[in-house]
Formats: C-alpha cells, structure tokens, sequence
C-alpha cells in the first residue's frame, strides 16, 4: 500500500486527484491509496489564499466524484459545491475501478463522516487510550449509512522516539517530541487543541496556549507533560516502544503511519528493522 499522506481539498480539484491518481495506481500497480483532509483555516486561506468554507462537505463532494472518475462513470454531478453536467469521463488507464480513500478527522463531526463515507481514517495525535473510542465514533456514522465498520481502516499517524540511555540524547529526543505536539496545539489553527482538550487534557493545553500568547515559547512547551506527550507519541527504550505499538494494534490502530527516525539511512534501517523484529 502507498499513501502520500494527506493531500487538502482547496488546492487541488477532485478531478485533478483522479487524474494523478489512476495514473499513480498504474505505475504501483493498483497499490495507491488516496489521503484526504481540509487542513485548516490558516494554511488554505494564508497560504493557499482560498476561503476555508464547508470542509466537511467539501470533502464528502470530493469523495464522491473521485469515485464517480475512477469507476469510469459519466462526471454528472449535482451536488452543493459542484455542479458538473457535461458528462465528462476520465479517459486514462486504470488498473482497478476503485481506489481506497482514508480521511484525516479527529473532530466528532469529521469522524462521524469518515464513517459514512471513507475506506480508512488518517487520525493525527490521536492518544492511545482513546483508539476504542474513535473505533466506537466510526461506527456510528457507518451504521447510519448502512456500512460496515469493521472494513474501515484506521491508521494512526505515530512518533517513534527510541531513547538508548544517552542522557543528552534522550532528553533531545523527548523534546522533539514535545515540541511537535506543541506545534499542532499552538500553530495549527483550532482542530488539534480542541481534540487534546476533549481527550482531558485541558489544563495543559490551556497553559500551553496561555504562555504561547505570552511569546514564552520554553513555559509554553514545559505545560505538556510528560505523561500528555507519552499517550500521544511513542517515546521509550525499544522494547517499550515495541509493546507500545503492539498495544496501539490491541486497542485498534489497524496500521500505524510511521513518521520515519532520524538520523544516518542505515541507523534509520537498524531502527526499523528492531521494531519489526
């Protein structure tokens, strides 16, 4: 499976990622999935200079005319965002009707869509603990559409942090990833804050925000907790982290989106291949 992370759906038009798409899942052949998301308000309207307006639909018109091209339907489209009737067809080879398309959503709302509509969820930040409880959300809006939640994939994105006992490098590495969380809390526009909250850990989150508005960057990325940052990322000697992974699989995480480690290519190989041992 190949899945270029997530791709928004301001900047580029469905009709656009069904081209790239068939064309992708020839060359892999047939191994692509397609990673969709809104992004946020300050990347589409700041960077993309595009009115971040009606994500969720957005998303859901998107979906719905990526697999209209793909299965090689006439393009005729009512919907409340796009209205297509010129009966266009993808003309291009394709090695299979249908391609996979995983959803990022953390909101309640967004996750309930992803239900409804998507193969797979692409939750970023998501703790631990609370992978019954998005499993459970899934269920719920698949069951309104009449689908099986069972076949919805959920695929964590997740940090790995090895720590190997070097005083000085572990503490880098723990603010790694703490800083990186702290970058979705405070730079990220309202989603992931919003969700941190709603997963208890608001007293933290507030300080953080607080001493951020205050521009004191180091009490800002001290208010995460240890404890916050460790049922967020994966952070532990390598036995720890290999129990963690496994329990992220127990509770739910049907694949774990890896962000890869860094440092020298073969060290990065020596890491991966001892987690898959």
């Amino acid at each position: 499976t190949i899945l270029p992370s997530i791709l928004n759906v301001f900047s580029r038009s469905p009709a656009v990622l069904a081209q790239e798409f068939a064309r992708l899942d020839q060359i892999s052949d047939g191994r692509m999935v397609l990673g969709l998301g809104s992004s946020g308000h300050l990347v589409i309207e700041d960077f993309f200079g595009v009115p971040f307006e009606r994500p969720l639909r957005r998303i859901r018109e998107y979906v719905e005319i990526f697999r209209m091209l793909m299965a090689g339907r006439r393009l005729e489209y009512e919907g409340e965002l796009f209205q297509l009737q010129r009966g266009f067809r993808l003309d291009y080879p394709r090695v299979r009707d249908e391609v996979p398309v995983w959803i990022a959503a953390i909101t309640p709302r967004s996750i309930r869509q992803t239900g409804e509509i998507a193969d797979g969820i692409l939750p970023i930040h998501w703790p631990t603990r609370l992978l019954p409880q998005l499993r459970e959300q899934l269920e719920e809006g698949a069951s309104s559409a009449g689908r099986d939640a069972s076949k919805i994939t959920i695929a964590p994105f997740t940090n790995v942090f090895i720590l190997d006992g070097n005083a000085d490098e572990d503490e880098r590495k723990w603010m790694a990833a703490r800083a990186h969380v702290h970058h979705y809390v405070n730079r990220m526009g309202d989603f992931y804050w919003q969700m941190l909250t709603r997963a208890g850990h608001a007293d933290e989150v507030a300080a953080s925000k607080a001493a951020w508005g205050e521009r004191d960057r180091e009490a800002s990325l001290a208010a995460l907790s240890d404890e916050m940052i460790a049922g967020i990322q994966v952070i532990g000697p390598i036995e720890e982290v290999r129990e963690r992974l496994a329990e992220r699989a127990r509770l739910g995480a049907d694949v774990q989106m890896l962000y890869m480690p860094d440092g020298d290519p073969r060290e990065v190989g020596r890491v991966l291949e001892s987690l898959l041992g």
